[in-house]
């Protein structure tokens, strides 16, 4: 059998995890292809700590290549399209063809779908925003901040309700919290709804206990970026000084122009496999939607983008070489919750559980709060990339 190639689309988690799964256990002949449009990644999980100045913007990213290590090809450029049944890729003018295609370009960000909302405030899910967010901060002398969900559903469903609770920390460290008000307007019915009503609950008494006032099932519909005000569906309307934003979502141009979107407008792949309906075509991570017994999708998370890989990777192998055996997705996963002042809650649990998700979060402590910074050293350095969790 001669040379094969894999063609990976995206240097996020799930794109690294695999590439370096695949690089350590595919014959040193198979080439591996890595595309993506930036030199360094973001570690995504460390943006409530770059929100609230515990993080610098440098210390959260790393070099591409030096994750992916050597014996892999990284292409940079964006892609501007792709042909799932000839497993064709166009990136900057040229093709790339590929014997098995991934497909973990994430979820790319859409503020402009609300009106006003760029304008007004702060993306915190960009290195930008959230650095401007935590500048503003730092230079106001009181007033009302406002973080906001744009919409119900978004990657990393727990980094609002760190984001609240670590600049809640960081007013009162600094002697500053009565001059500020602070509220979270959340678009979904209740925190983290997928992982359950005792999750949802948990958070909501670790918000109201740090003063932070909580507004779920809130849509807005516009903001007035000259008067800085936020108007609701249904009316409301809520002024700030400070307004830090979670946009909405889409699925980025070229996977719904290959036809890789279901329904839901997010790629469709079989929930174990993550094959699409295309031979040798996967999608893992932010870009793909797997629906859950309860009626809503797996979340966008990090974690479950390390894992798919890992079972995408396995499952390559095992068809190109026989070695290993056939792997699948179990829907677990889990997270930290940074609360502030040193602590962090830690959940996670059984997502494709019937009849609905079996999810538990641990007490805030020191040790998962150690335990998230850990995890964030060892993965920039490079020590967890390609390794199972």
């Amino acid at each position: 059998m001669g040379a094969r190639q894999v063609v990976i689309l995206g240097a996020g988690v799930g794109g690294l995890v695999a590439a370096r799964r695949l690089r350590r256990t595919l014959p040193a002949r198979d080439r591996i292809v890595v595309v993506d449009r930036a030199a360094t990644s973001l570690f995504a999980p460390s943006l409530p700590w770059l929100v609230s100045g515990a993080r610098r913007l440098e210390q959260i990213q790393a070099n591409v290549a030096a994750q992916l290590g050597s014996g892999t090809q990284l292409v940079r450029g964006e892609v501007e399209a792709i042909d799932p049944v000839a497993r064709r890729v166009h990136v900057g003018g040229a093709a790339l063809e590929a014997d098995a295609l991934l497909v973990a370009l994430g979820a790319d960000l859409a503020p402009g779908v609300i009106p006003g909302l760029a304008a007004a405030g702060h993306d915190l899910y960009s290195a930008a925003g959230a650095t401007a967010f935590r500048a503003e901060l730092e230079g106001l002398g009181g007033g009302h901040v406002v973080l906001l969900t744009a919409t119900p559903a978004y990657k990393c469903p727990a980094a609002p309700y760190e984001m609240a609770m670590l600049v809640e920390a960081w007013l009162r460290r600094r002697r500053r919290r009565g001059q500020f008000g602070l509220d979270l307007f959340a678009a979904e019915p209740a925190p983290l709804p997928v992982a359950g009503p005792a999750v949802g609950t948990a958070i909501r008494e670790m918000l109201a206990g740090k003063g932070i006032g909580y507004h779920p099932a809130h849509q807005v519909e516009r903001v007035d970026p000259e008067h800085r005000t936020l108007v609701f569906t249904g009316g409301r309307e809520v002024p700030f000084d400070l307004l830090g934003f979670i946009p909405p979502h889409r699925a980025p141009a070229a996977v719904a122009a290959a036809g890789l979107t279901g329904p839901s407008g997010w790629g469709s792949v079989d929930r174990q496999t993550l094959a699409t309906s295309h031979s040798a075509v996967f999608a893992v991570g932010d870009v793909t939607s797997i629906p859950l017994a309860v009626g809503k999708p797996l979340p966008k998370a990090g974690v479950f983008a390390h894992r798919q890989a890992e079972v995408v990777a396995a499952n390559i192998v095992h068809e190109w070489t026989g070695k290993g055996k056939p792997a699948v997705f179990d829907g677990y996963g889990a997270c930290f919750v940074e609360v502030g002042d040193g602590r962090a809650g830690y959940g996670g649990g059984d997502f494709y559980a019937e009849p609905a998700p079996r999810v538990t979060l641990r007490p805030p402590s020191r040790w998962a709060h150690w335990g998230k910074a850990l995890y964030e050293r060892l993965w920039l350095n490079g020590f967890l990339v390609g390794l199972p969790v």
